[in-house]
């Protein structure tokens, strides 16, 4: 476990949209909770297909963003009885956003940050923003690689670093959640950091976090190629510069062995 006197007091929060340095709104601990970020060394168009479009005529992955400053998430559409209830912004600051996986009328079937990973949930298309992204993230834990397709068209690929066998990273489907940005470039968390909508399958908490995984960059690239962390994705901080750069939040992750 990487010590927290090793950080500055404070990480930044990437805002959508924005390169430029942001007000600081994360504690170090919340972005060391992030599991393993460090380790010892028409309305119908889409609607029967995951993430498909949310409008007619539109293609790639549904985003939505939360409007107001929280939101009932129904356990079926047009129902009343409540899964959750879920503040925005988020725990580290960021705008709520979640996946888009089917459409019925004016409510939207979402991928929900919650355990168990894999949830999903029900909210209007009134108390959200809609967006799409035709980028998606491939994640094979076995090969150690990472791909990144728009549309059909690969990319961006590399080397990753993943799980170790006690704390292995969950397979599964996934998205971007918040965008940090470490304050030291030259840190074991890299120069970004991507939360993501799951959760470690064997930790129940980490660092006084609820465990949740992310993608980062590293300081020690010898380190990919290997499983070398607690359940977290680590990719070189190329990489991961490219995706902050290019990948909006609420892009789709799929992670597979």
């Amino acid at each position: 476990m990487v010590p927290m006197r090793r950080f500055p007091p404070l990480p930044r929060l990437i805002r959508p949209g924005s390169r430029a340095a942001p007000p600081p709104v994360a504690t170090v601990a919340l972005l060391v909770a992030l599991t393993a970020c460090s380790s010892p060394a028409s309305d119908e168009a889409g609607g029967d297909s995951p993430a498909g479009p949310v409008e007619a005529g539109v293609t790639g992955a549904g985003i939505v963003t939360v409007i107001g400053d929280s939101i009932d998430i129904r356990t079926e559409a047009g129902g009343d009885e409540v899964l959750d209830t879920l503040a925005n912004p988020n725990e580290l600051g960021a705008e709520r956003t979640f996946l888009v996986e089917s459409v019925d009328g004016e409510w939207l079937e979402v991928l929900l940050p919650i355990r168990p990973n894999g949830s999903t949930g029900w909210v209007r298309k009134d108390e959200v923003t809609l967006t799409n992204t035709d980028y998606r993230v491939e994640i094979d834990v076995t090969a150690f690689e990472f791909t990144v397709l728009e549309g059909a068209e690969e990319v961006r690929s590399g080397v990753i670093g993943t799980g170790e066998s006690e704390t292995p990273t969950p397979e599964g489907r996934y998205y971007f959640t918040e965008l940090l940005q470490p304050p030291d470039p030259e840190g074991p968390y890299g120069l970004y950091a991507f939360g993501l909508s799951g959760f470690s399958e064997t930790l129940e908490t980490f660092a006084g976090g609820p465990g949740q995984l992310a993608v980062h960059g590293t300081n020690d690239e010898e380190a990919l190629g290997r499983q070398v962390s607690h359940g977290c994705i680590r990719v070189a901080n190329e990489d991961i510069t490219w995706m902050a750069e290019n990948l909006p939040i609420g892009t789709p992750v799929e992670i597979s062995a």
